[in-house]
């Protein structure tokens, strides 16, 4: 059987866009986050100049909105956790204890936000090739390697971002701890959490974006890639004011930590209401 012309974008080695002709006469067109998000695609009939979607079938619409709800309200209220976590920094209204378990809560919401988002990609319904125009919904799967696939390898950096982030959490109840034992247990897991909440924002933006800078004003998808991509920012100009100058035992800058945190954690809460509304 002769395979369908096809015409592939996408990001260096990864594939974001796909189009092809139908055995009818007309055309698809497959993207990486409508199909995975939203479950579908998009079909030119012949002879039409219209366009249309096909879903993906009851199965895979209910579990796509089951996990994008669990996913959008886990980093929404991780991040009103971090803030909270925040402001108590700021403004002394807390000891220290009072303030690592407010951040530790929001951690544990913003893991499970980030693992759901990778179950997202993980049992999202799947392009069929050979020129139909269709969505098929796998089996429940808890768990794949994929990293071929620049939606998986986006969605684990940030799983991964958010356990590296559970380290710095859970050693910022520890007590007398020297400077070095601070920037090394504390400071350390950090600014490695932010490095990777950057690099899986980058890798969204290149699966939005088809590996080009644009900016899509009309489109949800980019602008919740692009306010999470600013929340990593303002995270890691937090963790940079947050490194324990050995000369003074004292943070660079404490207000610069404590508000960028706290603004950076906006960035992530307004992302997870925006993403209630990016679902079938």
């Amino acid at each position: 059987m002769t395979q369908p012309e096809q015409r592939a974008e996408g990001a260096g080695p990864f594939t974001t866009r796909l189009a092809w002709h139908l055995p009818d006469g007309g055309s698809a067109v497959w993207e990486s986050r409508p199909a995975r998000r939203l479950g579908v695609l998009l079909v030119h009939p012949p002879g039409t100049t219209e366009s249309r979607h096909t879903s993906a079938d009851d199965l895979g619409t209910a579990r796509l909105r089951r996990l994008n709800s669990i996913a959008s309200t886990a980093f929404v209220i991780g991040g009103a956790l971090f803030m909270a976590g925040a402001a108590i920094a700021e403004f002394g209204s807390g000891d220290a204890v009072t303030c690592a378990s407010v951040y530790f809560a929001g951690g544990i919401f913003f893991t499970t936000g980030g693992y759901a988002s990778l179950l997202q990609v993980i049992n999202a319904p799947r392009h069929v090739p050979g020129g139909e125009a269709r969505l098929v919904t796998r089996g429940w799967r808890w768990w794949s390697y994929e990293p071929t696939r620049l939606d998986w390898l986006s969605t684990f950096v940030l799983f991964t971002g958010t356990l590296v982030f559970g380290i710095n959490l859970l050693d910022s109840f520890l007590q007398g701890l020297s400077v070095r034992q601070v920037n090394r247990l504390i400071w350390t897991p950090d600014v490695v959490g932010c490095v990777l909440f950057l690099v899986s924002g980058h890798l969204a933006l290149a699966e939005v974006c088809h590996g080009r800078p644009c900016v899509h004003r009309r489109s949800l998808g980019w602008w919740i890639v692009a306010v999470n991509q600013l929340g990593s920012v303002l995270f890691m100009v937090s963790a940079l004011a947050a490194y324990t100058r050995h000369s003074t035992g004292s943070l660079v800058n404490t207000h610069i930590a404590n508000w960028g945190t706290l603004t950076g954690a906006l960035c992530f809460c307004v992302g997870g209401f925006l993403q209630f509304y990016e679902r079938p």
